[in-house]
C-alpha cells in the first residue's frame, strides 16, 4: 500500500499537530498500521500482527458484510433522526430484543462517553438526586462528567480531585480486593460496602442518583464481580431512590459467550435500570446507545427539555448496527467466544501452574486477564515485567495490552473471530517469553505442572471448560496438559533480554 508519508514523517507530524496527551501504543516504537482484516493488522511494510487488543472491531476488521451495508446506505441517504426512517426503528427493535423486556427505550449517540454522560442525565432527572456511587479503578469515559466518576482518571489529579457528590465503593475483586476468594460470601460483603456508603451519604443530607459499574471491569483489571453482587447493590440503591447503570461499552454484544450482555452473568433475576453500550456496536463506526425503561425515559422527557443528537441514530449508523447484529448471529460469534475463550483459559491455566510470574487467570468468553505477580503469596504486582512482555510480544507480532491499577494485567479482548489456533500461538509465545524472563530475573520456573501431567485436551466444536471454572467466576486453577495442534504447533525460539525491575 502506497504511503503518503514515511513512518518517521507521520510520527513527526503527529508530534507537531496532535495534542501531547493523545498517546500511542508502544510509545518507544509505535506501530504504523495501514490496513486490517479479521483479527489481523498490517503495518506499512506489510508485516502481519495478531490483534488481541481490539474489542472495537468486534466482528473482525474490515468485515465485508458490514462494509457493504454501510456503503449501500451511504449511497442512498444519511441525515438526522428528526426525519422518519425505517433503519432507526428497525435497529431499536432488534437491539432491545436482546435485552430484558423492561429495557425498551433507546437513545442513540456516537461514543461510549456520550452514552454514559446521557445515562447520568437520565438518572439525575429521574428522581432529582445528584450523587453517584462508582467503583475503585473505574473508567467510564473522557468527558468532564465522566472523569469526575472515574477513579482510574481522577486519582491521577491528586487527593483532592474527588468531587463531593462522588462516592467510591471497593472494586468487587476477589483476587486482589478487600474480600477475596476465601471469603464465604464476597458478593454480600462487597454489596454491604455500597450500603454503608448510601447510609453515610444520607446522614450527610445527600441523595443517591445512581450506582454505575462496568458489568466486568476492564481498565480496573479484568474484574468479574461475584454472582449476586449486582442484585444486592441494586436493591440498596433503588431503596435510596437511585438507579443501577450497567456500562456494557467494553464487554457487551456477546463477548462473554453464552450471554449477549455481561450483566446477564449475574443471573436472570438481575436487570439494570439503564444499559450503556458503545465500542463493538458499530465494529469501528462511531456509534453508541443508551437503553432504559419507559418510566425513566418519560421522567427525562417531563423536564420539557428536548434531547437531540445530530448524528445519533442516523441511517448509516443504524445500517451498520444491523449488519453487526447479523454477523454475530450468522457467524455464531457468541458460540465462538465460548469455545475459543474456554480453550484460551485452559491454556493460560497451564501457565499459572508453570510460571511463578502468573498469579491469576480470570475471564469469561473472549474477555480474559492474566494477573502478573512478583510473589504469588503476597500477590505483588509485576508491573515492569508486564510492560516488558507487551513489547516482546510485539516483536513476535502479537498485540496485547497491560492495564489495571498497577498496569500488571495482560488483557485479552480480541475481535470475536479469534480462533483456537490464534489462542495457542499466543500462549505458546507467552510461555516461552515468561520462561526467558523468569530465568533472566532469577525466578524459578515450576516445570512439573506442564511436563509431568498428560491429558487429552478437547478441541471439539463444543470446546472445553477448564476444571474449577464457571462461566461467571472465571478464576483459573485448571490442571495442566499440553498438546500440539493447529497451525502453530511448531516450537519457536523466543529470545529475551534481561530487564531491570
Amino acid at each position: 500500500m502506497e504511503e503518503l508519508y514515511s513512518k518517521a514523517e507521520t510520527l513527526a507530524l503527529r508530534r507537531k499537530h496532535i495534542g501531547p496527551s493523545c498517546k500511542v501504543f508502544y510509545a518507544k516504537d509505535p506501530l504504523k498500521i495501514v490496513r486490517a482484516q479479521g483479527q489481523y493488522m498490517f503495518d506499512e511494510k506489510g508485516e502481519k500482527y495478531l490483534d488481541c487488543i481490539n474489542n472495537v472491531a468486534h466482528v473482525g476488521h474490515s468485515h465485508p458484510y458490514v462494509i457493504k451495508a454501510a456503503t449501500k446506505q451511504m449511497e442512498l441517504l444519511n441525515t438526522n433522526s428528526r426525519f422518519l426512517h425505517d433503519n432507526l426503528v428497525q435497529y431499536a427493535q432488534r437491539l432491545t430484543a436482546t435485552l430484558p423486556e423492561k429495557l425498551s427505550v433507546c437513545y442513540f449517540v456516537n461514543s461510549g462517553s456520550e452514552a454514559n454522560d446521557l445515562a447520568l442525565r437520565l438518572a439525575r432527572q429521574y428522581r432529582g438526586h445528584q450523587d453517584v456511587i462508582t467503583l475503585e479503578n473505574a473508567y467510564h469515559g473522557h468527558v468532564t462528567s465522566l472523569i469526575d466518576i472515574s477513579p482510574y482518571k481522577f486519582n491521577q489529579l491528586g487527593k483532592d480531585s474527588k468531587k463531593e457528590y462522588v462516592h467510591v465503593a471497593p472494586s468487587p475483586d476477589i483476587y486482589r480486593g478487600k474480600y477475596r476468594e476465601d471469603h464465604p460470601d464476597p458478593a454480600s460483603a462487597y454489596a454491604e460496602e455500597v450500603k454503608k456508603i448510601i447510609e453515610e451519604t444520607q446522614k450527610n443530607g445527600r441523595k443517591i442518583a445512581a450506582f454505575i459499574a462496568e458489568s466486568m471491569q476492564s481498565c480496573g483489571g479484568q474484574v468479574i464481580p461475584p454472582v449476586g453482587y449486582f442484585q444486592k447493590v441494586a436493591e440498596y440503591v433503588r431503596a435510596a431512590g437511585g438507579v443501577f447503570i450497567a456500562d456494557e461499552v467494553q464487554v457487551g454484544f456477546g463477548r462473554v459467550g453464552k450471554h449477549f450482555w455481561a450483566f446477564q452473568l449475574q443471573g436472570e433475576d438481575f436487570v439494570p435500570d439503564i444499559v450503556t453500550m458503545g465500542k463493538p456496536i458499530g465494529n469501528g463506526h462511531p456509534m453508541s446507545c443508551v437503553v432504559t425503561t419507559r418510566e425513566i425515559a418519560e421522567a427525562f422527557g417531563a423536564s420539557g427539555l428536548e434531547y437531540f443528537n445530530t448524528f445519533g441514530g442516523n441511517p448509516v449508523s443504524c445500517a451498520i448496527g444491523l449488519a453487526v447484529l447479523d454477523v454475530i448471529e450468522k457467524e455464531d460469534l457468541q458460540g465462538n467466544a465460548t469455545r475459543v475463550g474456554n480453550y484460551l483459559l485452559e491454556l493460560l491455566a497451564e501457565q499459572k501452574e508453570k510460571h511463578p510470574l502468573v498469579g491469576d487467570i480470570r475471564g469469561v468468553g473472549l474477555f480474559v486477564g492474566v494477573d502478573l505477580v512478583k510473589d504469588k503469596e503476597k500477590r505483588t504486582p509485576a508491573t515492569a515485567e508486564a510492560l516488558h512482555l507487551i513489547y516482546k510480544l510485539k516483536e513476535h507480532q502479537i498485540l496485547l495490552s497491560a492495564d489495571g491499577p498497577y498496569r500488571n494485567i495482560l488483557k485479552f479482548k480480541p475481535p470475536m473471530c479469534f480462533t483456537k489456533e490464534d489462542a495457542q500461538h499466543t500462549v505458546e509465545t507467552l510461555d516461552a517469553l515468561l520462561t526467558e524472563l523468569e530465568e533472566a530475573t532469577g525466578m524459578k520456573t515450576e516445570n512439573n505442572a506442564s511436563t509431568n501431567v498428560q491429558c487429552k485436551r478437547k478441541t471439539t466444536e463444543e470446546g472445553s471448560q477448564p476444571e474449577g471454572a464457571s462461566e461467571s467466576i472465571g478464576h483459573m486453577n485448571g490442571a495442566a496438559c499440553r498438546q500440539e495442534n493447529g497451525i502453530y504447533s511448531k516450537k519457536r525460539s523466543v529470545p529475551s533480554k534481561r530487564i531491570r525491575t
